[in-house]
C-alpha cells in the first residue's frame, strides 16, 4: 500500500510539472516567435518481485512478476516549429522565414532570437530588447563584408544625409514632327533641361529646337545666356550648337563627320558652367546623347532628361534619410529625399545543429548549451541557406491553444486519477490499523 500510495505522489508530481508547462505555452500565446514546450513521462524503476524462468521438458516458461515505483518526468522539450505571419507595416519589423535565429548581443555576450521586433537606438543602432542586433557592414565602396559580426548602424552621422552628385549625362529624346510650326519661328521650339552641379544646386536651361532649311536639319541650341540658376541668375557657359539629321526610316544620322563631341555615337557635351560657389572653377561637363530621337508622324515629344542618379550621371540635390526597408536577404537600405539609397548593413541568422538544445534565458532569448550547438562568430546570409526574412511581418506565437486546452484537460484528469491513488492507499490503511479493534 506504501508503494502504491508513493506511486500516486509521482503521479501528482509529474501532472503538476505539465500543468505548469501547458499554463506557460497558453500564457505566451500571443508572445512573438515564442516556442512552446511539451512535457513527456517515463516510468521509475519497477521492483521485481520473481525472475523470469525458461520452459524445460516438464513446464512452460515464467514471465517476470514487478511492480513499478510510480512515473517520472521524461523531458520538457521546446517546439522550434515556425509560428505564423503577423503583418506590421514596420519596416524594422523581421520575420524569419525558414531556419535560423537572429544574433544579438550585450555586455554579457551573444544570445539568440527568432522574434525579430527591432528599432533603433539613440546612438542610431539596430536594437532589440537592450541589445545590439549584429550582422554584416559595407566597405568604403557599399561591397558587404561578410567578416566576424558587429552592430549595424542606421542613423549613424554619415548616413543620415546623401551627398549630391553632379549631372554628367543627359539625353534628348523623343519624336521631332516636321509640321510642328514652331520649328520655322525665330525662338523655334522650345524645351527644358535641368541639371545639377557638384554642390547640389539646380540649374535650368532652355533649349532651342528649329529648322534649317539651307542645311536640311534641325539645330539644338543653347544659347550662351540660356542657363539659369535656382534664383533666375544668368549662368555663364558655353555656346552650344549642333544640327541633327534623320535618314529615310526616321532614325538619326550617326555620320561621323557631323559629331564633334563624339564622332559616330550621338554624344556632344555642355562645357563651361560657372556659379559663384566655384569660386570661378569650372562648373559640370554634361554628355548629351542625342541617339534615340526620331523623325516619325506621331508628333512633336522631343524632352530633356537626366540620367538614372548616380548609376548614369543623372546627379541629384543633397538629401535626408527619409526611411529604410530589409530585403529578404537581410539588407537594410536606407531611402534618401532625393531619390537615392544607400546600403546600411546586413542582417545574419545562425543556425544550430540541434536547436532543440538552446536554454531559454527570458525576453525571448536563448542561449547555447553543450547539446545545441556553437555560434562561429560569423554567421549565415538567410538566403544561403535556402530561407530568407521578410520586412514588415513578426513571426507570432507557436502555441496550439486546442492542443494546450486538450493537454489540460488529460493532465487535470490524470493529477485527479493519481489523487484517488492515494485516498483510497490511505482508506486501506485506515481498515488496517480498525483490526486491532
Amino acid at each position: 500500500m506504501m508503494r502504491s500510495m508513493y506511486s500516486g505522489v509521482s503521479g501528482l508530481r509529474i501532472h503538476q510539472t505539465k500543468m505548469d508547462v501547458i499554463g506557460n505555452n497558453i500564457a505566451n500565446v500571443n508572445t512573438p516567435a515564442f516556442k512552446s514546450s511539451r512535457v513527456t513521462f517515463n516510468e521509475i524503476f519497477s521492483q521485481t518481485l520473481q525472475g523470469a524462468s525458461g520452459p524445460s521438458a516438464d513446464s512452460p516458461g515464467v514471465n517476470p512478476m514487478q511492480i513499478g515505483l510510480g512515473a517520472n518526468v521524461s523531458s520538457i522539450d521546446t517546439l522550434m516549429t515556425e509560428g505564423a505571419a503577423q503583418r506590421t507595416d514596420n519596416p524594422l519589423d523581421i520575420k524569419i522565414e525558414g531556419d535560423g535565429f537572429f544574433v544579438v548581443k550585450d555586455a554579457s555576450g551573444y544570445k539568440y532570437t527568432r522574434a525579430g521586433a527591432f528599432y533603433v537606438d539613440e546612438a542610431g543602432t539596430l536594437a532589440y530588447n537592450g541589445m545590439h542586433v549584429m550582422g554584416w557592414s559595407p566597405d568604403s565602396d557599399g561591397v558587404i563584408q561578410k567578416s566576424k559580426v558587429d552592430k549595424i548602424d542606421i542613423l549613424g552621422p554619415e548616413n543620415l544625409y546623401s551627398e549630391p552628385d553632379k549631372t554628367t549625362n543627359m539625353n534628348i529624346s523623343g519624336n521631332i514632327d516636321i509640321t510642328d510650326p514652331a520649328l520655322k519661328t525665330a525662338n523655334g521650339h522650345t524645351i527644358l533641361a535641368k541639371f545639377y552641379d557638384s554642390l547640389g544646386y539646380t540649374y535650368t536651361a532652355e533649349i532651342s529646337i528649329k529648322y534649317d532649311a539651307t542645311n536640311h536639319e534641325y539645330d539644338f541650341t543653347f544659347p550662351a545666356d540660356s542657363i539659369k540658376d535656382e534664383d533666375g541668375n544668368t549662368i555663364t557657359n558655353d555656346q552650344f550648337d549642333v544640327g541633327v539629321e534623320f535618314t529615310a526610316d526616321g532614325k538619326i544620322d550617326l555620320d561621323a563627320a557631323k559629331w564633334a563631341g563624339s564622332p559616330g555615337i550621338g554624344i556632344e557635351q555642355i562645357t563651361g558652367l560657372s556659379k559663384a560657389n566655384y569660386n570661378g572653377e569650372i562648373g559640370p561637363t554634361i554628355d548629351i546623347d542625342f541617339t534615340t530621337l526620331t523623325f516619325y508622324n506621331s508628333g512633336m515629344s522631343v524632352e530633356a532628361s537626366r540620367g538614372d542618379l548616380e548609376v548614369l550621371g543623372g546627379g541629384a540635390q543633397a538629401g535626408s534619410i527619409s526611411g529604410y526597408e530589409v530585403g529578404g536577404d537581410g539588407k537594410v537600405l536606407a531611402r534618401y529625399t532625393n531619390g537615392k539609397t544607400k546600403l546600411l548593413g546586413q542582417v545574419i541568422v545562425t543556425t544550430f545543429k540541434n536547436p532543440a538544445g538552446l536554454q531559454k534565458v527570458g525576453g525571448n532569448l536563448f542561449d547555447v548549451t553543450t547539446n545545441s550547438g556553437d555560434f562561429d562568430g560569423i554567421g549565415k546570409d538567410i538566403t544561403a541557406i535556402g530561407g530568407k526574412l521578410n520586412g514588415g511581418v513578426l513571426e507570432m506565437s507557436n502555441v496550439d491553444l486546442s492542443r494546450e486546452f486538450t493537454d489540460m484537460i488529460t493532465t487535470q484528469r490524470g493529477f485527479q486519477a493519481n489523487s484517488r491513488i492515494i485516498t483510497s492507499s490511505d482508506e486501506m490503511l485506515q481498515e488496517l490499523v480498525n483490526l486491532k479493534r
